[in-house]
């Protein structure tokens, strides 16, 4: 399966793989030159070369499948190499292929019929969307990718026609094709008399496919998206969900077979006739085909959903009545509500309501949400009334606090905390995100620098760490430096300036001014007393600052302002 799985090997390679597989079963080995492949396989003698050169050489994964021997007779002429695969391993998948299929298929649809056996073995529910990952382009822009849906849809129409795979029509789970592989085409096991292989009797198809008018002509595969359906806009079960309409408690409810017809139901005009003009019994109708199986009869009276969807049948259970609150809740939305044309939807946008008042919720809020949403969107842009108000208009924005009104507090109208944590959040993400896609660092938005990490970056690791950014300053050569004590300019403590430590300017400035300045006249070891006026001794102490006592220094007092007045 690696060669089937793997894109590195072409189309042509699986081929060429399994008739040399073949040849190499015999005694002697594979013998045959590239020319005898080809005819085998009936292809060109290139594509054969081509697949056994890619086979030869390592591929991604480092595997070689094919070693070819060179040989030489005693004569010195050269014949052809002996080619052997690699033998497999326990733990591979694996499938087995009749050789004539090689032989009778092209490169391309012996892949997806090696992918359509291994599906069958594994019990793999196979569908052609999946078929077609398998099979891809090997030439042109598309080089390496995957072949559309419907291309591989038509791969399996020619597998078909050539009798080696049949496909039964939504006979699989869920509704997908099932795919039956042959180990050999039906047309040679009738011809021998043999019968025919893996084909159960419950598997076989019985019967031509019901047509279709909107089919494209001369092929039977889906468009791209529509699974493994026709092309009437049906698809498959697979892909798209089919919603019931009956009653999963109705038990005695036939139910349309997998086709997918909708049942034809004729306009009876006496009802007395139904019963008559049907061979069921109990008010069923039989199909309009050639299948028997009755189904239910449904009312003529249909009507399709506001938003466009399938026909059901009208309602009749019974009408619904609203509460005046829950009305007067809707009063923004009025317009919308009497467009809703579906009673289950209306039941919901009701009971929606009814649960949010219940829950605590205040009507005037509710009214006030519809009211701010409705105004919002133009009324065209609404498709479908009823699920614009369930999933647009009625549901709470914000965040987990209950007071949150998409972001701001009801009560108090302020912003929401937690809703701007969460803004400011994504937008930091967003940031980030494109950040990292310009090649600039997330957390700072700058270049990385030679070591891959921006300058901001490595600082905030340095700090982090405890390790210095740049080198620890060196003690300079020479005597110790300082500071002057008058001016702060920097000088060398030697000499005089480990005394007084000044400069030599501060020093000559200070050596000025002292000589410059009369001397002060020491004081007087003992105690000073006052020498009085007019030559009379006071005996009196005189004060610490003053030569007089206190009682003659206000009279000097007295005496220098009345001069100065």
């Amino acid at each position: 399966m690696r060669l089937v799985s793997s894109a590195a090997y072409p189309d042509v390679a699986l081929s060429v793989y399994v008739k040399v597989n073949a040849l190499g079963a015999r005694p002697e080995g594979c013998e045959a030159k590239a020319a005898t492949i080809a005819s085998y396989l009936n292809i060109s003698k290139a594509s054969v070369e081509r697949g056994l050169k890619l086979l030869s050489r390592p591929a991604p994964d480092g595997v070689i499948e094919l070693t070819s021997e060179r040989r030489t007779l005693p004569g010195g002429r050269g014949t052809s190499a002996v080619r052997t695969t690699r033998p497999l391993k326990r733990t591979e998948s694996f499938v087995w292929l009749p050789v004539a299929a090689a032989e009778d298929l092209t490169p391309r649809q012996l892949r997806a019929f090696a992918v359509i056996t291994f599906a069958e073995q594994m019990r793999i529910a196979l569908t052609e969307g999946e078929l077609a990952g398998h099979l891809r382009h090997h030439s042109g822009e598309k080089a390496g990718q995957p072949i559309t849906a419907a291309a591989a849809g038509v791969v399996v129409d020619e597998l078909e026609a050539a009798k080696w795979v049949t496909v039964q029509r939504r006979a699989g789970a869920q509704g997908r094709h099932r795919f039956v592989a042959h180990d050999i085409a039906p047309t040679a096991a009738v011809e021998f008399g043999g019968p025919v292989a893996d084909t159960a009797p419950e598997a076989v198809w019985e019967g031509p496919q019901e047509p279709v008018d909107d089919a494209l002509e001369g092929s039977a595969s889906p468009l791209v998206g529509e699974g493994s359906g026709l092309l009437v806009g049906e698809g498959s079960l697979a892909y798209k969900e089919s919603p019931r309409t009956d009653s999963p408690d109705h038990e005695g409810a036939f139910f349309s077979s997998a086709v997918g017809e909708v049942p034809v139901v004729e306009a009876v005009e006496n009802p007395a006739d139904a019963k008559a003009r049907t061979n069921a019994g109990g008010g069923l109708a039989l199909r309009a085909d050639e299948n028997s199986q009755p189904v239910l009869s449904k009312p003529n009276d249909e009507r399709r959903s506001s938003g466009g969807g399938s026909a059901r049948s009208a309602y009749t259970g019974p009408q619904l009545s609203m509460s005046p609150q829950v009305y007067a809740v809707l009063e923004p939305v009025h317009w919308l509500l009497a467009r809703v044309n579906n009673p289950f939807v209306e039941r919901q946008i009701a009971r929606e309501v009814a649960r949010q008042m219940a829950a605590g919720m205040d009507a005037e809020r509710l009214r006030h949400r519809l009211t701010a949403r409705f105004a919002q969107v133009m009324p065209p842009e609404i498709r479908d009334p009823g699920r614009w108000l369930l999933g647009v208009a009625l549901p709470r924005w914000g965040c987990g606090h209950l007071e949150c009104e998409s972001g701001v507090r009801w009560s108090n109208g302020e912003r929401c905390a937690v809703c701007e944590e969460v803004v400011a959040d994504k937008f930091a993400a967003r940031r980030r995100a494109q950040r990292l896609e310009q090649g600039l660092c997330p957390e700072h938005g700058s270049r990385p620098g030679p070591s891959g990490v921006c300058p901001e970056c490595e600082l905030q690791q340095a700090v982090a760490t405890g390790a210095a950014l740049l080198p620890a300053p060196r003690a300079p050569k020479g005597p110790p430096r300082g500071s002057c004590g008058e001016c702060g300019c920097r000088i060398f403590l030697t000499g005089r300036a480990l005394e007084d430590g000044l400069c030599k300017l501060c020093r000559e400035e200070a050596a000025a001014l002292a000589a410059s300045s009369p001397a002060v006249p020491e004081p007087p070891a003992g105690p000073v007393t006052c020498p009085g006026t007019d030559g009379v001794p006071c005996g009196r102490q005189a004060l610490p600052t003053r030569s007089v006592c206190a009682r003659h220094l206000a009279r000097e007092l007295a005496l220098t302002d009345a001069e100065a007045s």
